[in-house]
């Protein structure tokens, strides 16, 4: 093993770590994994990812000028990625079809000193996102991580308890987690009937007999529409059928507001809504992995669900900067929430606003780490 484990046998990390397993062995518990959990496995963090679909090569000229240019606007940013500029997109496209639904003269925007119009823009976007597609798809993958993840929360943590169903809030396009609770024969759900191939099936979120529900928040690179469809199918990569495929279904961080109000969207978030709001005689752990807090929507689900579980609701989350900043800056300041938040980072633990230092470094925010951790290896 790459990380040695022996660090958290300290007397005070042994016991956080406990406490930590205890808290994840509970009934209602849910993940929320961001793209520093599938790293490991082999695919590229979102730096890296702009980097490759900024030269990929299935884009056309017209696209790599739209992106350049939306990089130039981003000038001074901290760390800018492909999420920033398809969102960008989507509020360009979002003008210029407000503006044609008015039946306005003037439905083109600019960017870059060119006028595009709304099919300029819409093209562009689903180009961009069949090169994200590709990139993620184009890589050998390892699963061992995310299958020792997957067996520690459904097996070492649930052992001796009562069967649970767990929530998974997914922000990665990939699909690894599916691939490894399919691996590990854990029966699980992700809203769609069907096989490898599928369709939207929301319904399926309440079926009995599954121990995991896996809530693609952005999307999936093996979601697409067939011409006609309004709801998405799941098709097998590299299979022709007899219908004309739209763009890859995956949602930048800022979603038009229209892709909000209907499927799937609608029902992923209403679903996730729900799981973090639990009922009078429960107490809900979200553990977050691998995810920055860049995401401004999430981030405000969040927080209104801490605001509205009444403290029912503990936030665990693991990170790598032992400065707090952001959105979990403010709730680890705010007096209501600080409460309800503990932060995990290298140097220390946050708890109830409260700061423990570790006496070693300790890489809890690594996910193989945390998958190891809860499986009770130290």
């Amino acid at each position: 093993m790459s990380d040695d484990l022996s660090v958290f046998r300290e007397p005070h990390a042994k016991e956080a770590v406990q406490d930590l397993r205890e808290l994840l062995s509970q009934t209602r518990v849910a993940f929320m994994l961001g793209a520093g959990c599938s790293f490991d496995a082999g695919l590229p963090l979102m730096q890296e990812l702009t980097t490759e679909v900024m030269d990929h090569g299935g884009l056309r000229d017209a696209t790599k000028h739209i992106l350049v240019s939306l990089e130039d606007l981003y000038s001074g940013a901290t760390r800018p990625t492909i999420e920033d500029y398809m969102s960008d997109l989507v509020d360009y496209s979002s003008v210029a079809d407000r503006r044609s639904d008015r039946g306005a003269q003037g439905t083109s925007v600019e960017i870059g000193a060119r006028d595009l119009s709304p099919t300029d823009l819409s093209t562009a976007l689903a180009e961009i996102k069949l090169a994200v597609s590709k990139v993620i798809d184009g890589r050998d993958l390892s699963l061992s991580n995310h299958q020792k993840f997957v067996r520690s929360v459904h097996l070492s943590l649930e052992a001796g308890k009562t069967t649970r169903t767990v929530d998974y809030f997914v922000l990665n396009y990939d699909t690894l987690l599916e691939d490894a609770l399919g691996i590990e024969k854990i029966p699980y759900t992700d809203g769609f009937a069907g096989t490898v191939t599928g369709w939207w099936q929301p319904s399926t979120f309440e079926d009995s007999g599954i121990s995991a529900r896996v809530l693609k928040i952005h999307g999936s690179i093996d979601w697409c529409l067939l011409k006609g469809d309004s709801l998405p199918r799941r098709i097998r990569k590299g299979l022709k059928i007899d219908s004309e495929q739209t763009a890859v279904l995956i949602y930048p961080a800022s979603p038009k507001f229209q892709e909000v109000q209907k499927d799937p969207f609608a029902q992923l978030l209403a679903n996730m809504r729900r799981s973090l709001r639990p009922t009078e005689r429960e107490q809900a752990v979200l553990c977050i992995c691998g995810y920055s807090f860049q995401d401004s929507h999430i981030n405000l689900e969040i927080e209104n669900a801490l605001y509205e579980s009444d403290g029912r609701l503990t936030v665990l989350a693991f990170i790598d900067d032992d400065e707090l900043t952001g959105a979990l800056g403010g709730w680890a300041d705010d007096a209501v929430l600080s409460s309800q938040i503990r932060i995990y980072t290298s140097e220390r633990l946050v708890l109830q606003g409260a700061t423990s230092k570790f006496e070693t470094s300790l890489p809890w925010w690594k996910f193989e780490v945390l998958a190891r951790l809860l499986g009770g290896e130290r």
